[in-house]
């Protein structure tokens, strides 16, 4: 059994990429699962003044140590004109700042979600090319499209759709045996 951190990439009370990412972990019942809602982490937009003078927040050096305390991460980025939010970007400076290889031989499912047809694709690629610089291992990902389209409180309503999101979550538990 592997312990695993989920959480989206996104700041947002009302995330969809959040609640992609809590049915996607409720389907890894043989995992424990540790799910952090970003919501409740709010840090300083980075730069090297505000670290200078005020160095790492609590809830920043937390989350770091929870990355380091787990085996694989399931993450679902959120995407802002192509991009992943500033919020993301920002909370990747900042860990990156504390420790170069934060995400050291950690497995990741990584996912996105949005409400149109692309599904957050622009920003996945880009976090699919950042995050091996940190030590990530990207095992699988998925992207859901139209997101209110196909997805209810039950989870994935487009079968095909569901069938991809399944085997992209397999693959994932598989690495972890």
């Amino acid at each position: 059994m592997a312990t695993i951190l989920a959480f989206a990439g996104s700041n947002s009370s009302t995330s969809i990429n959040y609640k992609l990412v809590k049915y996607t972990t409720s389907l890894a019942e043989e995992h424990e699962i540790r799910l952090l809602n970003m919501a409740g982490y709010p840090f300083p937009m980075f730069s090297e003044d505000e670290e200078r003078e005020k160095g790492y927040s609590n809830s920043l050096i937390e989350l770091k140590d929870d990355i380091g305390k787990v085996e694989a991460v399931v993450l679902s980025v959120s995407e802002h004109n192509g991009n992943p939010s500033a919020y993301f970007k920002n909370v990747l400076d900042w860990l990156s700042r504390i420790e170069r290889k934060f995400l050291e031989d950690k497995k990741v499912l990584l996912m996105s979600t949005s409400p149109g047809k692309r599904g957050g694709i622009g920003a996945l690629e880009v976090v699919k090319n950042m995050l091996p610089r940190f030590g990530a291992e990207i095992v699988s990902e998925f992207s859901l499209p139209s997101f209110h389209d196909n997805f209810d409180e039950k989870g994935i309503t487009d079968a095909s759709l569901n069938q991809q999101h399944q085997e992209a979550l397999d693959t994932f538990l598989q690495s972890l045996k």
